[in-house]
């Protein structure tokens, strides 16, 4: 049975720092999420606001609205914003350690180790609750060195990939993940952030906290890892940032360590410049396309997009427009479903599913 969790997301929820919170209210098999704290979003349900679908997850003003409405301290009390500010501050200290005193676990997401804080750990100690340092990396026994042995796997792997951090490249990886299913295809998410393991991906990891000596090998390892243990007919692997980004290295680890036999690409057409870098313009669809196929000697199959600040007219003229500029299939899976993807891996990688 999933265990119940308190997603903390102050103002937050809905935007992009709040990828964390809004990933698990749109998919989670790890936990029951029963709330959100978010005190400009209270009263409204979750999905409703995030969506435009009710799901029954409300949002409360603070803790200990919370906890009142649910008339019970969930197990576990998640962090659920990821700024680019990688510590937290004084006012949600406090919020954490209300947390810790009520008797709910703490799941942080962030690459700041609250179980290294003697702070926390004393108040963990004396409240008997656990501290979850969702993106702290493994031991130095348990990473992994790229091998090569990623040329062994016979099953497809699709990576998604995008012009910006905070596009939803996640969202639309685990969308697709589903829809495949839907088709009775056995399906394999290889997550690559604290979002997709929080939401229950049983392989991956948190590739922007590991040194680059052991990234590549850290993605060739899960997806091998995943391709002997499930033998699937298909695997989808997240990516993290853009491989034109200057601030993450993330993409090139993810493309070298999957050599992925085809890319999906996710784009926001609204969003003029990086997010968090006012002053970075945004690449073009076409000149990320460019630098992803020359990168990784794979081919864009199709291109996904986001419709943040764009009307339902806006979002099919430019879905039109960008079909008749690229030539590959265009959708945005949260307004139009993962449709058009799944014929266009079916017609690339026809059951029996080609080898590499």
């Amino acid at each position: 049975m999933e265990s119940e969790a308190l997603v903390y997301s102050e103002n937050e929820f809905g935007k992009l720092d709040g990828k964390v919170a809004n990933g698990l209210i749109r998919h989670s098999e790890k936990f029951k999420i029963v709330g959100v704290i978010d005190s400009t979003k209270a009263g409204l349900d979750a999905g409703k606001y995030l969506d435009g679908v009710k799901n029954g997850i409300p949002v409360f003003q603070n803790i200990y609205a919370a906890i009142a409405n649910l008339r019970r301290a969930p197990e576990y009390f998640i962090y659920g914003i990821a700024p680019l500010t990688p510590t937290i501050g004084e006012e949600d200290r406090e919020v954490l350690f209300t947390a810790m005193k009520m008797g709910m676990h703490l799941v942080n997401g962030l690459p700041e180790f609250l179980s290294d804080d003697p702070e926390f750990a004393k108040i963990a100690k004396e409240f008997g609750v656990k501290i979850y340092d969702v993106r702290k990396p493994p031991a130095r026994k348990n990473l992994h060195s790229f091998s090569g042995k990623i040329r062994q796997v016979k099953t497809p792997v699709i990576a998604v990939l995008g012009t910006d951090c905070a596009v939803g490249k996640r969202t639309t990886a685990v969308k697709l993940v589903d829809a495949l299913r839907a088709e009775g295809m056995k399906v394999e998410f290889i997550a690559t952030g604290q979002t997709g393991l929080l939401q229950g991906a049983k392989y991956g990891f948190a590739i922007d906290v590991l040194s680059s000596g052991f990234a590549t090998g850290a993605v060739e390892n899960a997806i091998f890892s995943a391709y002997e243990q499930e033998d699937p007919d298909i695997i989808i692997v997240e990516g993290q940032g853009a491989l034109s980004h200057p601030a993450f290295t993330s993409s090139s680890a993810i493309i070298r360590g999957a050599m992925p036999d085809a890319i999906i690409l996710q784009h926001p057409p609204k969003r003029k410049t990086r997010c968090d870098f006012p002053d970075f313009k945004m690449p073009t669809i076409a000149s990320e396309i460019e630098l992803l196929e020359l990168f990784s000697k794979s081919k864009v199959i199709a291109i996904t997009l986001n419709h943040e600040d764009m009307t339902d007219a806006e979002l099919d003229l430019e879905i039109l427009q960008c079909e008749e500029n690229h030539k590959i299939p265009v959708t945005d899976v949260l307004k139009q479903g993962c449709d058009k993807l799944v014929a266009e891996l079916l017609l690339l990688f026809p059951r029996p599913l080609s080898v590499k």
